[in-house]
C-alpha cells in the first residue's frame, strides 16, 4: 500500500507485488510499530488487572504470540521490548519477508516464525504467556459465507487461544470490524469461551473501524 488512504483487502493486499509494496511502506511500518507499542501498554492496563480475579502481571519478559505477524513490523517491536516471540501468519509472502528481517536481527534467537492457520497452530497447551494481534484478527472469517460459519470460526478460534494460553494469559487485539454485527460476533466469541475483557475505541459511538480488545483468560 502506497499511502495511508489505501484500504487493505485480504489476501490481495498481502501477496505478490502488493506484499512488496506493503513491506516497503514507511507509513505502514511506522503505524504498525506505533500500534504494537500501544498494545504492549494495554497488556498492563489497570482495568484489565481488575477484571475477574484481580492480578497484576509479574516480570517483564514473556513468550508472546504475534498473531498475524505479517512481514514482521510488530514482531520487531516485541523482540526489542525483551520478549520471546512466535510470529504466525497464514500467508507465505508475509512470513518470507519476516524471515528476511529475522536474518539481520541482532535478536534472531528470540523469534520463531511459523506459517500456519489460527485454528491449527502447532503450539502446546498452556505454553504461551500472552497474544498480540495487529490489524489481522478480522481476517479469520475470510471465506466464510454464512452467519453459522462465521460463528463457528470465531468461537473455535477463541477456544483454541484459551487452550494455548497459560493461566492469567492476556490477549490484546487491534483490528477493524466492518460493522456493529461483526464487532459483536468477535466480542461474544471471547465472552462465551473463557475470557473477560472490554474494548477501546477513539470514538466510542463508532462501531466500525479501529478497535482494541483487551482480554484476560478466566
Amino acid at each position: 500500500m502506497s499511502n495511508r488512504e489505501s484500504t487493505p483487502k485480504f489476501p490481495d493486499s498481502y501477496i505478490g507485488d502488493k506484499s512488496v509494496e506493503y513491506d516497503n511502506s514507511t507509513w505502514m511500518e511506522r503505524n504498525q510499530k506505533k500500534t504494537t507499542l500501544l498494545c504492549l501498554q494495554y497488556l498492563r492496563d489497570d482495568k484489565l488487572d481488575n477484571l475477574g480475579n484481580y492480578d497484576v502481571l509479574e516480570g517483564n519478559h514473556y513468550i508472546i504470540v504475534d498473531l498475524g505477524c505479517g512481514s514482521g513490523f510488530s514482531s520487531e517491536i516485541l523482540i526489542d521490548s525483551g520478549h520471546r516471540v512466535i510470529g504466525i501468519d497464514i500467508l507465505i509472502d508475509m512470513v518470507s519477508k519476516a524471515k528476511t528481517k529475522k536474518k539481520i536481527s541482532e535478536n534472531k534467537k528470540n523469534i520463531e516464525l511459523i506459517l500456519a492457520d489460527i485454528n491449527y497452530l502447532p503450539l502446546r497447551k498452556a505454553s504461551i504467556n500472552h497474544i498480540i494481534s495487529i490489524s489481522a484478527y478480522n481476517f479469520i472469517i475470510y471465506g466464510t459465507e454464512t452467519i453459522r460459519d462465521k460463528f463457528k470460526t470465531v468461537n473455535n478460534a477463541a477456544m483454541y487461544l484459551k487452550k494455548i494460553l497459560k493461566p492469567k494469559g492476556r490477549i490484546i487485539i487491534e483490528f477493524y470490524p466492518k460493522d456493529e454485527n461483526e464487532l459483536e460476533l468477535f466480542i461474544s466469541s471471547f465472552n462465551n469461551n473463557g475470557f473477560d475483557g472490554f474494548m477501546i475505541k477513539k470514538n466510542p459511538t463508532q462501531k466500525a473501524g479501529q478497535t482494541f480488545l483487551l482480554l484476560k483468560k478466566r
